[in-house]
């Protein structure tokens, strides 16, 4: 399918060791979850959807682009907040932040401070524009790097491990706050993420584990099936 996020024939290795093998996968859903140990794939997985992981043999497209040959143009698509919030914050304020993010797609300084102002203020963090993107708390600065990310107006955002550095009340101001985007702008939201409560309010969750997808589909059932292993 040309809207799908498809995975053929994929194998992820480092050296002789396979870090990854995905055989088939096509993703369709609005909301993906991925589950998994610590080690098993799931970031992997996610960094193959944008290219910041090559496979090492198949293929991987987004909405039918190759995310080697069309690189470029799938992490357009594709947008990537990582697990570690700091290090998607080079600039000194979050404003700037944002502003970098929009070098290459926007020319005049104007407006990309423009374009930052109102994500920052769709995101409702304007009052973090000009303070220290290093001193602010974690769950602000989960909010500034999707920032840099959303003001691209990604067709796909890729979370890893969103909710692991916040306490529960930033954890869920943050996932309402990705929620109300992704309605908002018919964004497709693909998680990797040890938060069984959040895993299970995908529509499809893959469970990783050993280099394999070893279940695939309806969250409330493969969250199950994952603490059941844990707990053999």
């Amino acid at each position: 399918m040309t809207d799908a996020v498809a995975f053929d024939r994929v194998r992820v290795l480092a050296g002789h060791r396979e870090l990854l093998r995905v055989p088939h996968l096509e993703l369709t859903e609005q909301r993906v979850s991925v589950i998994g140990p610590n080690g098993g794939g799931k970031s992997t997985l996610l960094q193959l959807v944008n290219g910041l992981v090559d496979p090492s043999e198949g293929y991987v497209t987004v909405e039918g682009k190759d995310t080697v040959d069309d690189g470029a143009l799938v992490r357009r698509r594709a947008g990537f907040v990582f697990a570690n919030p700091p290090a998607q914050l080079v600039m000194p304020t979050p404003l700037e932040d944002v502003e970098l993010s929009l070098r290459r797609s926007v020319k005049g300084r104007r407006d990309r401070r423009e374009q930052a102002l109102r994500c920052l203020d769709e995101l409702g963090i304007t009052e973090l524009a000009e303070r220290s993107s290093h001193e602010i708390s974690a769950g602000q600065q989960q909010l500034v790097a999707l920032a840099t990310v959303l003001v691209l107006r990604p067709r796909i955002l890729l979370l890893d491990e969103p909710t692991t550095l916040l306490d529960r009340v930033n954890a869920r101001r943050f996932t309402a706050m990705v929620d109300r985007m992704r309605a908002a702008h018919g964004i497709r939201v693909i998680t990797a993420t040890h938060d069984l409560d959040l895993a299970a309010q995908a529509e499809r969750c893959l469970l990783v584990q050993d280099g394999e997808i070893t279940a695939d589909g309806e969250p409330a059932e493969i969250v199950a099936e994952y603490i059941r292993r844990t707990e053999e």
